[in-house]
């Protein structure tokens, strides 16, 4: 039985692994460690399967003491480390909860643990319209407080593999979606408020182009690069898909458009707004996933449109969640400081 310490799985994708793992792998045993900040949320792993094999402990991912504690008495032999502030406008307007989350976070690993580094397509800057895909040897351009913090964290997972022979691997992803995200988010904060009817807001121009990945096709490859990957390596992972915010946007409108024809909102296009554009706001990404396809065999189950359209499809369906985010005054007090500002509401 595998003994994996998941950190920050309250949060979006760290819940959605521990779906999957009790799902999908029967002798693995997790153990969730979470400091249950703004986006960490245990009505995320509701539901689980198999819950005999999982074990929430509330703590933060800093304090030395109760992670030996924890690698002692539950004899951890993997970590796959969420844990992280991960919303780039949140690290511009306050950006030491990210440095802190992405650099003490490295200072406790017994040295025998495998160790799994979730990081980001965005560590390496941003591509003009004609450069080619981010690949694993792209050189590292971090462009906001919150990438910055990642691309170091990379480079301290890196030094301890190098200089304390810790098994590491470490994956970059694209934009992640799908069940469970906060909805300070794109997709979640466009389903949301078009169905209660209100703006869009749509950074700029809306022609940012970004990699798109569902969640659970994330979880699959980590999972996959912990099964088969090389202690040293990096992997990129994404969706294989380049479309613009806008173009993302107009899509979940149709979708909505379709599922809930008599909306108060429909056409739902009708509520896009335009509202100015985030310091440093990053024009591209794409990320080239063919080392992960070559060496161990992934490739991600969901296209765009499968994946937009069970995304809207889960939303929809599960009101009591999204009401009680929506009751969050954190939430609603970084709705209105974030998107006031520009002009656009929710």
């Amino acid at each position: 039985m595998h003994q994996v310490l998941v950190t920050g799985g309250a949060g979006f994708i760290g819940s959605n692994f521990i779906h999957f793992l009790l799902k999908k792998e029967p002798h693995v045993r997790v153990i969730n460690l979470d400091a249950l900040t703004y986006a960490g949320n245990l009505k995320n792993l509701k539901n689980l399967p198999d819950k005999e094999r999982y074990h929430f402990i509330k703590g933060d991912i800093t304090d030395r003491a109760l992670l030996k504690t924890i690698f002692a008495d539950f004899e951890i032999d993997t970590v796959v480390h969420f844990a992280a502030e991960s919303h780039v406008d949140r690290s511009i307007i306050g950006p030491m909860p990210f440095v802190e989350t992405k650099l003490v976070e490295k200072k406790v690993n017994p040295a025998q643990t495998r160790f799994h580094h979730v990081s980001t397509d965005e560590v390496f800057g941003a591509l003009g319209p004609d450069d080619p895909p981010f690949s694993e040897t792209t050189p590292y351009a971090p462009n906001s407080p919150y990438a910055a913090s990642k691309a170091a964290s990379d480079h301290l997972v890196r030094a301890y593999f190098h200089t304390y022979q810790l098994p590491v691997t470490i994956t970059n992803c694209s934009n992640n979606y799908g069940p469970y995200q906060f909805p300070e988010k794109l997709i979640p904060l466009v389903i949301l408020n078009a169905v209660q009817g209100k703006p869009l807001p749509v950074y700029g121009d809306g022609k940012q182009i970004r990699d798109w990945l569902y969640v659970e096709d994330h979880c699959a490859a980590i999972w996959t690069v912990l099964k088969k990957g090389t202690a040293g390596q990096t992997y990129n992972i994404g969706g294989n898909n380049q479309p613009t915010n806008l173009e993302i946007i107009q899509t979940i409108c149709a979708i909505l458009d379709e599922k809930l024809p008599s909306s108060r909102g429909k056409p739902h296009s009708s509520l896009i707004e335009f509202v100015p554009d985030r310091p440093g706001h990053d024009r591209r990404y794409a990320m080239d996933t063919r080392k992960i396809e070559r060496e161990l065999g992934w490739k991600p189950g969901e296209n765009l449109k499968s994946g937009l359209l069970k995304t809207v499809t889960w939303y929809l369906d599960h009101a009591e969640w999204v009401k009680g985010i929506d009751q969050l005054p954190d939430y609603q007090s970084w709705i209105q400081q974030n998107y006031a500002k520009r002009g656009g509401t929710r």
